[in-house]
C-alpha cells in the first residue's frame, strides 16, 4: 500500500503517488487523481487495456461485452491523439475498452470503487458482466461501486463502452462536429481521457468526499464530512497541521448526522493566508472511528484559508483589490489533446503564464483534471472554473440555443469536485451563448438561471458569473464582462471607458439587437480580448485563413510591433480603476489558432520579460478600495 506521509508544500509533487499498477510497464500519468481526498489504498488502471472502434455503435448486439477486442489502447489518452497509440480522428460512433486485473489480496473485508476521470461521452461500465454504471457528460468524474463483484485476490474484468455522436445537442466544449480542424474547434476527444482507478474503502462507514470552507473573518475552517451511513458510537475527527506540526484536532458524533460538520480554528500565530504571494495550504487528515476508537477510515486532504468579497464594482481577494491578471487557458496539447502527457506539463503550463506576468487564469471551455487545481492551489494561481457548454446550437431563429438539463446535471458534479481549491475563485457556467433578447422566455434562459442558481446553491461563498461574455440572461449575476477583440489601443479604450458612468462595453448581435440583460453595477471585467495574431512561421502572404493560421486583427509585422500592441491594450484595462481584472487570449497557439503568447508545443514566441514588464505596471484598481 501506499502511503502519503507528507503533505508539505514543498513536497507535494511527489506525494498521492502511485500504488504500482498490474504486472507491466509502468503506467501513464501514475500520481493520484484526487489529491484533495486521497486513501491509501488505491490502484492505477492507467495503461494498455484492449480496445476497438464501434463505428455504427452495434457492439453490444454483435457481443463486445463478452469477446476480446480486436486492438489496444493507451490508457487515459483518447483515441484520437498521438499517445494513445490509435490516433485515429475520424468520427467515431461509440468506442469499447477492456481489461483483466486481479484485486489486490490485502483489500480483503473493503468495498471495492471503480472511479473515472472523465470519459466523453455518454458511458457504461461491466464488470465481470454485470452493469455497474452509466454516466452522462464528458468532463467530469463518476463512480461505480463494484459491491460483491471484486473479489480480492480474484481477477476482474472491466469493460467500458463510450458514445460520441456529432448529432444534437452535447456539452463539447472546443470538439469540431465537423472532420477537420478549423477555426477555433478542434480534433475530438472520445472516450476515456483521464485516470481510471480502483479505490479500497471501509463496507460500514466511509467518507466521502469532504466541503472545506475557508472562514478567513473568523480565522478557521467549516469542515463538512458527508458519510456513506451511520454506525452507533461512530465518531469523525479532522486534524489541522503545518510545517511546525499539529495546530487542532476536533471530534464530532457520525452517528446521528449523514454529514457531520466541524469548525477548525486557527490559533492567531499559526494563521496564514493564502494569496498569489503566499499560497500556504495547511495539511488535513480526516478520520472515522469507531465505538472503540479504532481508526476505520482516514484520508488526507489540505486546505488554503482565503476569502473573496464584492463591494460595489470591487471584487476583494483577502478583504483588497487584487487586480486580475488572467490569460485564457484551453488545455490542448498537441500529443494529448485535452490530456496533459504528464503531471509536469500541467505545472509548466501555470508557470508559464507567472513567467509572462499574469496571475491566474479562465480555464476555457473544458473543466481541467484536478491535478491542474491542485497545482494552481500551491503555485498561487488565480483560478476562474468554467463548463465547455458549446453545442447546443439550433438552427432557430431567437431560440438558436437549446442546452438541455444535463449540462445543470454535469456542472453541479463539476461543482462537488472542485469546491474546496482555493484557487479557485469564481465560477462560470456558460460562455458567448448568444440569443437576442425578446418578450418569450426560451430553453437557454431557463437553463442560464439554473446554471446559475444551482452555482448559488452548491458554492454561497464564490461569485458567478451567469455567461462569459454575450448573452447574460440573469439580471443579478454577481459579476458582468465582455469579449473585445479591437486591436487598436485608442478605440480600445474608447469602447472601455463608460464603465465609470455605468455603461460599459457589453455584445450586442450583429444587427445591434441586444443579447443581454442590463448592467447593474456589478463588479466588470474584460473576460477576453488581445488575441493578437502572430505566427512569425506563417509566409508573409498568407491570408487569415481559419483551416492554417489565424488570430483577431491585421497581424503584426514584427514581434516588436507584437508587443508594443500587447503593452497598449493590457494598458488601457490597467488604467481603469473600476475594471477589476481582464482575461487576455490566450496563453498557447492552439492547431489552427495562432494568437497565443506560446506556441502550441509551449516554447517561446516573444520575449516573454516583455510580456511580464507590460502586464505587472500598476493596477489603478489596486489603488482604490
Amino acid at each position: 500500500m501506499v502511503t502519503c506521509a507528507s503533505h508539505r508544500p514543498d513536497s507535494r509533487c511527489k506525494e498521492h503517488h502511485a500504488r504500482p499498477a498490474p504486472p507491466g510497464p509502468a503506467p501513464p500519468r501514475p500520481e493520484h487523481p484526487r489529491p484533495q481526498f486521497v486513501r491509501a489504498t488505491w490502484l492505477n488502471l492507467n495503461g494498455e487495456w484492449q480496445f476497438e472502434i464501434d463505428r455504427s455503435d452495434t457492439g453490444l448486439e454483435r457481443g463486445l461485452p463478452t469477446r476480446d477486442l480486436a486492438g489496444t489502447i493507451v490508457v487515459p489518452f483518447c483515441p484520437e491523439s498521438v499517445l494513445s497509440g490509435v490516433g485515429e480522428t475520424d468520427f467515431l460512433e461509440a468506442v469499447w475498452y477492456r481489461r483483466t486485473i486481479t484485486v489486490p489480496a490485502d483489500w480483503s473485508g473493503a468495498r471495492v470503487l471503480l472511479h473515472f476521470g472523465a470519459v466523453d461521452h455518454d458511458t457504461t461500465v461491466w464488470a465481470n458482466g454485470s452493469e455497474v454504471a452509466r454516466h452522462r457528460g464528458g468532463f467530469t468524474p463518476f463512480t461505480a461501486d463494484l459491491g460483491d463483484i471484486a473479489v480480492p485476490g480474484e481477477e476482474l474484468t472491466i469493460v467500458v463502452r463510450a458514445r460520441d455522436s456529432r448529432h444534437g445537442v452535447q456539452a463539447r466544449g472546443k470538439q469540431a462536429t465537423w472532420y477537420a480542424n478549423s477555426h477555433c474547434h478542434y480534433t475530438r476527444t472520445t472516450g476515456i481521457w483521464q485516470t481510471v482507478w480502483l479505490e479500497a474503502v471501509p463496507r460500514t462507514v466511509a467518507l466521502k468526499r469532504p466541503r472545506i470552507t475557508p472562514d478567513l473573518a473568523s480565522g478557521s475552517f467549516f469542515l463538512e464530512l458527508p458519510l456513506t451511513a451511520n454506525a452507533p458510537g461512530h465518531r469523525v475527527r479532522a486534524t489541522l497541521a503545518d510545517g511546525q506540526g499539529d495546530i487542532t484536532a476536533v471530534e464530532a458524533r457520525a452517528d446521528l448526522d449523514l454529514c457531520p460538520r466541524l469548525v477548525l480554528p486557527l490559533p492567531a500565530d499559526r494563521l496564514r493566508v493564502w494569496s498569489p504571494q503566499d499560497p500556504h495550504l495547511y495539511d488535513l487528515t480526516l478520520e472515522v472511528l469507531d465505538a472503540d476508537g479504532t481508526v476505520v477510515d482516514t484520508a488526507r486532504s489540505y486546505a488554503g484559508l482565503r476569502s473573496v468579497a464584492l463591494h460595489g464594482k470591487r471584487l476583494l481577494l483577502n478583504g483588497a483589490p487584487v487586480f486580475q491578471r488572467l490569460v485564457l487557458d484551453q488545455g490542448y496539447y498537441p500529443d494529448g489533446l485535452m490530456t496533459a502527457p504528464t503531471d509536469a506539463d500541467l505545472v509548466r503550463d501555470i508557470e508559464l503564464g507567472l513567467r509572462a506576468g499574469f496571475n491566474g487564469a479562465r480555464l476555457h471551455q473544458k473543466v481541467f483534471e484536478e491535478r491542474y487545481l491542485y497545482h494552481a492551489d500551491r503555485l498561487g494561481y488565480l483560478v476562474w472554473g468554467e463548463f465547455g457548454d458549446w453545442g447546443c446550437e439550433v438552427g432557430v431563429r431567437d431560440d438558436n440555443q437549446r442546452p438541455d438539463a444535463s449540462y445543470v446535471t454535469q456542472w453541479l458534479e463539476a461543482l462537488e469536485r472542485d469546491y474546496s481549491h482555493p484557487s479557485i475563485v469564481g465560477w462560470c457556467p456558460l460562455n458567448e451563448t448568444y440569443q437576442n433578447l425578446h418578450d418569450r422566455i426560451t430553453r437557454l434562459d431557463d437553463v442560464t438561471r439554473a446554471m446559475f442558481l444551482a452555482t448559488k446553491q452548491a458554492d454561497p461563498t464564490r461569485p458567478v458569473i451567469d455567461a462569459s461574455g454575450y448573452a447574460h440572461r440573469v439580471a443579478e449575476t454577481d459579476v458582468y464582462d465582455a469579449h473585445c477583440y479591437e486591436q487598436d489601443p485608442a478605440a480600445f479604450t474608447k469602447a472601455m471607458e463608460g464603465l465609470a458612468q455605468d455603461r460599459p462595453y457589453v455584445n450586442r448581435g450583429p444587427d445591434g439587437r441586444p443579447w443581454s440583460v442590463p448592467y447593474r453595477g456589478q463588479p466588470y471585467f474584460c473576460s477576453e480580448f488581445g488575441g493578437i495574431w502572430w505566427d512569425p512561421q506563417a509566409a508573409a502572404a498568407a491570408g487569415n485563413e481559419p483551416d492554417s493560421s489565424w488570430g483577431y486583427g491585421e497581424r503584426p509585422r514584427t514581434a516588436e510591433e507584437f508587443l508594443d500592441r500587447f503593452a497598449g491594450l493590457t494598458g488601457v484595462l490597467l488604467a481603469d480603476p473600476d475594471m477589476f481584472g481582464y482575461c487576455y487570449t490566450q496563453l498557447t497557439d492552439v492547431f489552427q489558432e495562432r494568437n497565443g503568447v506560446y506556441r502550441f508545443d509551449r516554447t517561446d514566441k516573444v520575449d516573454t520579460a516583455r510580456l511580464r514588464e507590460a502586464q505587472l505596471r500598476p493596477a489603478a484598481y489596486e489603488r482604490t478600495l
